[in-house]
């Protein structure tokens, strides 16, 4: 059994980890560390786990753990590191932007592998050290990386994509509390949204001159998932399309090409991005939806777990979504 440990579990993403871990046939969890919340039970961060686990969480972690999560606010993780050691068999899976990017890569000596794994399986199957892609970037990515792969991005991409009030974290503020978002919708950070820096790496890794990507980011009226539309000029057919996306995804265990048009509630609670191809005259629409909190998150650090450690991908995912 691999033993995990979660730093940060109080929160949404942390929350899902153990949803996901106590349900796993090969992992169990040695830890859940919170700085406030040490000696209460998980249950009062989460009443879902309720019957679940009689877990606590804890203040002291164990460094001979075979895996940590790290589920901490952006910046917090590289401190953590510093102040707590773990053995040099233990592997990292950060859930942060902390070693997203190519500069950030390597902290401590230790190369961190950007965790894509439709992207770069091969990589994190041999890694030790796991930079989780973020939400938005994950559906992006996902939507527009078959483009790229077969040269396709040569002109500008614009991509307006809604994401659910978990998005913002556990912490309540004034555009997450239920007065103002429900019955409601805003964008926020128009065109410079953190993602956009591992989505042009990521891009610019398969198609080194991609077109410019002009990205509007949504707050949307309900709790989890998003939904991404990402439109460009294309001069193929739209079963030529298709077929790239078939191609380029045909090993890949959680995208799926859908024949007909997509929504949200296909994918939430589950670790599955579905993707839809629409074509109109000149112009390709690529629509994307996954669960900002799994596929976005934290199912898609145990799709990493289960590589670095040579399980079967699907591992303790095996999600389906209520659509009703």
């Amino acid at each position: 059994m691999i033993k995990a440990g979660i730093i940060g579990g109080s929160g949404y993403t942390g929350g899902e980890l153990i949803r996901i871990l106590l349900n796993h046939p090969q992992a169990e969890i040695d830890f859940v560390f919170s700085t406030t919340r040490a000696g209460k039970k998980l249950t009062t961060a989460h009443p879902d786990l309720l019957g679940t686990t009689d877990m606590e969480f804890t203040g002291k972690v164990n460094p001979e753990v075979d895996v940590v999560f790290l589920c901490l606010g952006h910046g917090n993780s590289g401190r953590f590191l510093e102040d707590h050691q773990f053995s040099g068999n233990t592997k990292i899976v950060d859930l942060s932007n902390e070693f997203r990017l190519e500069n950030d890569s390597v902290f401590q000596g230790n190369q961190y592998v950007y965790g894509l794994p439709e992207l770069r399986k091969t990589e994190i199957e041999k890694a030790n050290y796991i930079a989780n892609p973020g939400c938005f970037a994950t559906a992006i990515q996902l939507a527009l990386l078959p483009l790229a792969k077969a040269s396709k991005l040569h002109n500008e991409v614009h991509v307006n994509a809604v994401t659910g009030s978990t998005g913002a974290g556990v912490s309540p503020s004034s555009t997450s509390h239920f007065s103002w978002r429900n019955n409601n919708v805003s964008w926020y950070k128009p065109f410079t949204h953190q993602h956009l820096g591992e989505i042009n790496e990521s891009l610019h890794s398969l198609q080194k001159n991609s077109g410019e990507l002009f990205f509007l980011p949504n707050r949307g009226n309900f709790t989890r998932g998003i939904l991404a539309t990402a439109y460009t000029k294309y001069d193929g057919s739209l079963e030529e399309a298709i077929a790239l996306y078939e191609d380029f995804y045909a090993d890949a265990l959680f995208t799926q090409i859908a024949e007909e048009p997509i929504n949200l509630k296909q994918v939430v609670n589950t670790n599955q991005c579905h993707i839809h191809l629409h074509k109109h005259n000149d112009t390709l629409l690529v629509t994307s939806a996954i669960d900002n909190l799994l596929k976005g998150a934290s199912g898609q650090a145990v799709q990493n777990m289960n590589l670095l450690f040579g399980q079967e991908e699907g591992a303790g995912l095996n999600l389906k979504a209520g659509v009703f």
